[in-house]
């Protein structure tokens, strides 16, 4: 699951032309603890509500108070898993959502996150992760399984998102081992396209870190 796929309308994003008495109204009634501020489609930064209070002028521009704002984001491919890195480390309720040429896309809200990773079994496991670049008629789970049990593996979970404005899919595999490298490489021996890959044991103990500081910050 790419970070793109869980862009929602849900939240709204402060302009740069915004003054502070607004970001702060705003803030409360929906009660986030962040909110984008844009130009257009370029990113200025986040803006919090601690931040917001320590702004003097309630009528200063968002746009000119720069030291306010915080350049915390995540590009629209990067996996879920990094969604929950940055989230729990900034202690984030909106992570905003860039392109490729670091425009801005949309925003996704912590209870969305949340939301998808309910969904996402065995994310709490340890075990490696592998995924796969597939064109929707070469999918076949039954060959990947081979592959997978062929290196005395086990597939935990599989998860299909759709690639936007193509014929292809991405195939997310939680797997029961931690080092992968054989499984890779049997992959590509068969052709297969790896846009993502995480098998070291401390990268799952880190996301089992990430998971339950991101829990607890929502539970507070």
């Amino acid at each position: 699951m790419r970070a793109a796929d869980l862009i929602s309308d849900e939240i709204p994003t402060l302009d740069g032309s915004d003054n502070a008495l607004f970001a702060m109204q705003l803030l409360d009634e929906f009660k986030m603890k962040q909110l984008p501020v844009v130009d257009g489609n370029e990113f200025l930064g986040l803006i919090s509500d601690s931040a917001v209070m320590e702004i003097e002028d309630p009528e200063a521009h968002l746009k000119d108070c720069h030291r306010n704002l915080q350049m915390i984001y995540v590009q629209k491919d990067q996996h879920v898993y990094d969604m929950i890195r940055v989230a729990s480390e900034f202690q984030l309720s909106a992570i905003p959502i860039l392109d490729n040429e670091n425009k801005y896309m949309g925003v996704v809200s912590i209870y969305c996150l949340v939301r998808e990773l309910s969904h996402m079994a065995s994310v709490m496991q340890p075990g490696g992760i592998v995924v796969l670049e597939l064109n929707q008629t070469d999918y076949s789970l039954m060959e990947i399984s081979q592959i997978v049990e062929g290196n005395d593996a086990k597939i935990l979970s599989a998860n299909v998102t759709s690639v936007p404005d193509s014929q292809k899919i991405e195939l997310t595999l939680k797997l029961n081992l931690t080092n992968i490298d054989a499984i890779i490489q049997t992959f590509n021996r068969y052709d297969y396209i790896i846009s993502a890959s995480f098998h070291k044991s401390d990268f799952d103990e880190m996301i089992k870190d990430r998971y339950e500081e991101l829990m607890r910050y929502i539970n507070f």
